[in-house]
C-alpha cells in the first residue's frame, strides 16, 4: 500500500498546486494531465476536501477553490528552480521595459522561497548562463504591463502611434491581444478610428492613456483572430500589409 500511495499523494499535491494556479479545474483535465479515470478524480478531490482544503464545485463547470484561500509558498525541485533562472536570464534580454522590471522582482520573491541548498546552485548557474540576442540590453518599449492589465480590465485605451510609414496618429483603441515576435511586442486592438482590427508595435507608441471607460469584451479567441486574418489576405494576395 504504501508504494502507492506515494505517486498518489505528489498527485494530490499536483492538483492542489493546479487549483492554486487556475480559476476553475475539470475532473476531465485532471484525468488526462495524470491519466487516471474520472472516478478517481472525485476520489481525490473528495480526499482533498477532508483535508480541510476548501474546494468549490461548480456544477457542470469543475473545480475551483474558495476565494481568499491561500496556502504557504510551494517548494520547488532543482529542475524547476532552474527552469526560472533560465528564463530569467531570457526574459531580460526582451526590449520591453515594464515586463524585465516586472519579473526581475517577481523571480526575487520566488527565490526566497527556495532551499538552503538550492540558492548556491541557482546562483551558480546564475553565472553560467549567456542569451547572446539583444546584447546590448536595448529596451525599445516599456508599456507591456499596461497593455496586459488593459486587456484584462476591457478598458480604452488612447494612444499616439508613429506608424511605420513615419505618419503619426492619434487614436483610440480596445486592446484585444498581444504577441511577439522578432524581438518586438504587438498589440492587437480594435481602432475606433478605423472600425476594425489593428496591429500596433508598442516600440512606436509614443504616448499612452488608460482611460476610465470600459468595452464589451469581444467575442473572438485569439487563433480565431488569426484565423480570420489567414482568410482575409489569402482572398486579397495582392495587398500589402500596413
Amino acid at each position: 500500500m504504501e508504494k502507492n500511495e506515494k505517486p498518489r499523494l505528489a498527485r494530490l499535491t499536483a492538483i492542489l498546486t493546479q487549483l492554486q494556479s487556475k480559476k476553475k479545474l475539470t475532473a476531465r483535465e485532471i484525468a488526462e494531465k495524470y491519466a487516471i479515470s474520472i472516478r478517481t478524480v472525485y476520489r481525490d478531490i473528495r480526499t482533498l476536501e477532508a483535508s480541510g482544503i476548501p474546494i468549490m464545485t461548480i456544477e457542470g463547470k469543475g473545480y475551483s477553490l474558495m476565494p481568499g484561500f491561500n496556502l504557504p509558498p510551494v517548494m520547488f525541485s532543482e529542475s524547476e528552480a532552474n527552469a526560472l533562472i533560465t528564463a530569467e536570464h531570457l526574459i531580460l534580454k526582451n526590449k520591453d521595459e515594464s515586463f524585465t522590471e516586472n519579473y526581475k522582482s517577481a523571480v526575487t520573491k520566488i527565490k526566497s522561497v527556495l532551499q538552503f541548498k538550492q540558492k548556491d546552485k541557482v546562483e551558480l548557474l546564475s553565472q553560467r548562463i549567456e542569451f547572446r540576442n539583444n546584447v546590448a540590453e536595448e529596451k525599445t518599449s516599456k508599456y507591456l504591463m499596461i497593455m496586459q492589465s488593459a486587456i484584462t480590465d476591457f478598458k480604452l485605451i488612447y494612444i499616439e502611434y508613429h506608424s511605420l510609414q513615419k505618419k503619426i496618429s492619434k487614436r483610440t483603441v480596445e486592446p484585444f491581444a498581444l504577441y511577439s515576435t522578432q524581438d518586438n511586442w504587438l498589440l492587437i486592438a480594435f481602432c475606433t478610428l478605423r472600425n476594425d482590427f489593428r496591429v500596433f508595435r508598442l516600440d512606436h507608441i509614443l504616448k499612452l492613456q488608460v482611460q476610465n471607460k470600459h468595452f464589451e469584451s469581444h467575442k473572438m479567441t485569439l487563433q480565431e483572430y488569426f484565423e480570420k486574418c489567414k482568410k482575409k489576405f489569402e482572398s486579397t494576395p495582392d495587398i500589402p500589409l500596413s
